[in-house]
């Protein structure tokens, strides 16, 4: 199907606020003949009737109705592209941000107010989701237009910008440690294991490590769905977990929690800005992730 010339959504902006195809026509500088001829090519291209015409009246038909809305952002959006080269100041955007809820709460709210300041033409939005593979999954569906997460780019369709190092750290609660060890293999037989999900995805960084490996058999495993819940579960002496360094290190630094196993050195991992490969706006997304890395992670 051909494309709607903009001359014909022009005539056609004009006929929505004149009283006639007559006074339509003076407004674009167009005879009345001339002008029909553009709603009816406008009308063919589209496969509808868009208006109702007598005589004496001029009204929109149902399809012409819905129309208008999306004739008049084509229209602003012609002015904008006009006023690219007359104005030095970026155009405003929008950009709905996706992260997990913990490092939503912890690193972007925080830095809001920052981030617009080193770039007020942004009006930044926000989603916080679950799983690192789900916030993939809304950008590659354009439900949002990028997220922060540290899960591995695999999709050909996305790519990401590096933003910060995530180191992992092994810990327990002091208090359980104390009334049941853990500091040799077979301990582990004595504790829960809080993750996740069945899958470890937080242990896998203690066990896939060159120290690590399967030799802890723990007594059970506990799902808890996300890092805030683990960590509090941990806090409270009903299990052992590989949490995110950055977001147990305050309570490290306190002597809430204790490092199991410190001579094991998990994997890292990396923060990063995913957003589509095809995405036109690489370059805004490049200079969003460079003024992240300039923060780091809380």
């Amino acid at each position: 199907m051909a494309l709607p010339s903009i001359e014909n959504l022009h005539c056609f902006d004009a006929a929505t606020r004149a009283t006639s195809f007559r006074s339509a026509a003076k407004a674009v500088a167009l005879t009345p003949t001339a002008f029909g001829q553009r709603i009816k090519q406008l009308e063919d291209q589209l496969g509808v009737q868009l208006f109702h015409r007598t005589t004496r009246t001029l009204s929109l038909t149902e399809a012409g109705l819905a129309l208008v809305p999306r004739v008049k952002e084509v229209l602003e959006g012609l002015e904008r592209c006009a006023l690219i080269g007359r104005d030095d100041r970026p155009l405003p955007v929008e950009l709905t941000l996706g992260t997990r809820y913990e490092l939503g709460l912890s690193y972007l709210l925080p830095l809001h107010d920052r981030i617009l300041q080193a770039h007020p033409f942004l009006s930044l939005h926000y989603f916080f989701g679950g799983s690192g593979s789900e916030l993939h999954q809304r950008v590659k569906d354009r439900e949002i237009d990028l997220c922060l997460s540290s899960h591995r780019v695999t999709d050909p369709l996305l790519d990401g910008a590096r933003l910060h190092k995530e180191d992992y750290v092994f810990v327990g609660a002091p208090g359980l440690l104390r009334r049941l060890p853990l500091t040799e293999d077979g301990d582990a037989r004595e504790h829960v294991l809080v993750d996740i999900n069945a899958a470890l995805p937080l242990f896998s960084y203690w066990r896939d490590s060159p120290r690590g490996g399967d030799r802890l058999q723990f007594k059970s495993v506990l799902r808890a769905g996300s890092i805030e819940p683990m960590r509090r579960l941990v806090l409270e002496e009903k299990g052992v977990a590989v949490l995110p360094l950055y977001f147990a290190r305050a309570d490290l630094e306190a002597g809430r929690l204790q490092r199991i196993l410190p001579e094991v050195n998990p994997l890292f991992d990396y923060f990063r800005l995913v957003f589509r490969r095809d995405d036109p706006r690489r370059a805004l997304f490049s200079a969003l992730a460079e003024s992240y890395t300039r923060h780091p992670l809380q």
